[in-house]
C-alpha cells in the first residue's frame, strides 16, 4: 500500500473512532489524541482499527511512535507486511464490540467494555468466582452472593457521569468477566472514588493496571480533579500498583484495617 493510501486509511479510521472530529484541522505533526479529543479507550480502538484495516498490529512499546499523523503514516508504513498476512485476531472468539477495547494480555485476547443492565448475570457470576480473600478485598466483607439490588446497583450505571468497566474474555463460547474497575463521582463533583477487582488467576498479569490508566484518563478528560480509593492495608499487590500510578497512600481516619490513597488528575 502506497503512503496515500495509508494516511487516507488512517484519516477514515479516526473519523469512524470520533465521527464528531474535523479532519481538515487535524495538523500533521501535533498530538493526535490530543487534537481528536480520543480517551484510552478511543485511542486503544483506533490502533485495533490499525491491525484489522492494515494487517498490522501495533505492540505497547511502539504505542508513542503513532503520536502525530505523520508519525502513524510512518510507522504504519514501514510495518507493511512483506507476504500476505493472516488477520490480526483471527480465531479470536470475541471481537471488539462498540464502544469497547481489546487487548492482548499474554496469549489472551481481553475485551474491555462498559458495563450493562444486561450483565447481571455475568457479574453475579464474577463475584462468586472470586476467592474469600479477593472477595473481601474488593467489597470489605465476606458475601458470595450479591444480592439482586447491589447486582442492579453495580451494573445499572450513568456511564456519562460514573465510569463502570468489565474485561472479558470468551470461554466455551461465551463471555466471562475476569476483572471489573469503576469511579463514581464524590459529591462535590470535582473528585471521584475508585474500586477494582480482578479474578485471582488474572492478579499480577497487567491487567489491572490496564484498568486503573483508564479509569484515571477518563476521569481526567472529564474534569476530575482527583481520584481516591480505600484499600486494605494488607493488600500489598494493590498498594504498590497505586504508588506506581502515582498515588499517595495516607491514614484511613475511618478504619483501622485500611488506607486512603489519592492522586491528582491534572496532566
Amino acid at each position: 500500500m502506497e503512503r496515500d493510501e495509508i494516511r487516507e486509511t488512517v484519516r477514515a479510521v479516526i473519523e469512524s473512532i470520533a465521527p464528531g472530529v474535523d479532519l481538515g484541522r487535524i495538523q500533521a505533526d501535533r498530538p493526535l489524541r490530543e487534537q481528536a479529543g480520543l480517551d484510552s479507550m478511543d485511542w486503544l480502538n483506533l490502533l485495533d482499527a490499525f491491525a484489522e484495516r492494515l494487517s498490522i498490529e501495533v505492540p505497547e512499546s511502539d504505542y508513542e511512535r503513532l503520536e502525530t499523523l505523520d508519525a502513524a503514516v510512518d510507522y504504519l508504513a514501514s510495518r507493511q507486511p512483506t507476504q500476505p498476512a493472516q488477520p490480526v485476531g483471527a480465531g479470536v472468539q470475541a471481537p471488539a464490540q462498540p464502544g469497547a477495547m481489546r487487548r492482548r494480555i499474554g496469549s489472551t485476547w481481553v475485551i474491555v467494555r462498559p458495563i450493562g443492565p444486561d450483565d447481571v448475570a455475568l457479574e453475579a457470576e464474577f463475584i462468586r468466582s472470586l476467592s474469600d480473600e479477593t472477595r473481601y478485598q474488593r467489597f470489605m466483607a465476606t458475601l458470595r452472593e450479591a444480592p439482586v439490588a447491589k447486582l442492579r446497583a453495580l451494573t445499572q450505571v450513568d456511564q456519562q457521569r460514573d465510569l463502570a468497566l468489565v474485561a472479558t474474555v470468551g470461554r466455551d463460547g461465551r463471555e466471562q468477566i475476569v476483572g471489573a474497575a469503576r469511579y463514581g463521582v464524590d459529591a462535590s463533583g470535582t473528585g471521584c472514588e475508585f474500586a477494582i477487582a480482578l479474578a485471582d488467576a488474572w492478579q499480577g498479569s497487567g491487567l489491572a493496571g490496564i484498568l486503573m490508566r483508564m479509569l484515571i484518563d477518563v476521569a481526567r478528560r472529564r474534569g476530575l480533579a482527583t481520584m481516591e480509593g480505600i484499600v486494605l492495608a494488607t493488600n500489598r499487590r494493590m498498594l504498590e500498583l497505586a504508588r506506581q500510578l502515582g498515588f499517595r497512600v495516607m491514614p484511613d481516619v475511618d478504619g483501622r484495617d485500611t488506607v486512603r490513597v489519592m492522586r491528582a488528575l491534572a496532566a
